[in-house]
């Protein structure tokens, strides 16, 4: 015995759409809708895919399922699962006003609990988290601007050139590129993309966490502009302080 009819009233309710929405959404008159609740109509093979397509279900589970079962129903073990990837990808924020007190419990896990909490589609597979940057060294990156980091366990496994989120116990939490230093493998050299910040170094085994910087979030409105004369300057800057760099390193 087909439950398609039994099924579509369940689902219907369950997005609490009247029978005239539902109607509109599969392209059929809401008599038909009506008809096919009451079960003196079988609806469709056209309108049971467009179903099956709304609720990610089969037809088989539309047709032969009582969905409205939900102890053991295919929906309530979807949300299910659903629930439990959207804790494992749960990205934890550290806003600046948080900072201080991450430096000295970002191993707890009960202070981490306490932060905010968000997710991103995108991002899945990894250990995230967020920070809050403030300051303009790493122009055109807008100060307020929120980075989003993978964990790096190891400096070992840094690339230089990438952008971080640096955790140390001198400087604090901050945003830079790292470039290794190939002379000196406990010091990493951290670089501003604004040219008129110098590098400077940091002992590597001074770092706490390292969170390889995989999104941007900041306001439209704060989206840096440069003009062609300010950006030759900080070019003209920039390669001097590479030379500069260089000559070191060497």
């Amino acid at each position: 015995m087909s439950l398609a009819g039994q099924n579509l009233k369940y689902l219907r309710k369950l997005r609490g759409w009247t029978q005239e929405e539902f109607a509109a959404k599969l392209g059929i008159k809401r008599s038909l809708v009506g008809a096919y609740e009451e079960e003196r109509a079988d609806p469709r093979l056209d309108v049971l895919e467009i179903v099956a397509e709304l609720f990610k279900l089969s037809l088989d589970e539309l047709l032969l399922k009582d969905l409205s079962n939900t102890s053991g129903s295919y929906l309530a073990r979807r949300r299910q699962q659903k629930m439990m990837v959207a804790e494992r990808n749960l990205i934890h924020f550290v806003p600046v006003k948080a900072a201080a007190g991450y430096l000295a419990s970002y191993a707890d896990t009960e202070f981490i609990d306490e932060l905010n909490t968000f997710t991103l589609p995108m991002l899945s597979g990894g250990n995230y988290r967020a920070f809050e940057i403030i300051g303009d060294s790493m122009l055109p990156t807008p100060s307020g601007s929120i980075i989003v980091g993978e964990k790096v366990e190891d400096t070992a496994d840094i690339k230089s050139n990438q952008a971080y989120i640096v955790v140390s116990r001198n400087e604090g939490i901050v945003y830079k590129r790292i470039e290794k230093n190939n002379r000196s493998k406990n010091k990493l050299t951290l670089i501003s993309d604004n040219p008129q910040f110098q590098p400077y170094q940091i002992n590597a085994e001074d770092v706490m966490e390292l969170w390889l910087a995989q999104m941007v979030i900041s306001k439209v409105s704060q989206q840096q502009r440069w003009d062609m004369n300010s950006l030759a300057s900080m070019v003209n800057n920039l390669q001097s302080q590479v030379s500069t760099l260089k000559k070191k390193m060497n």
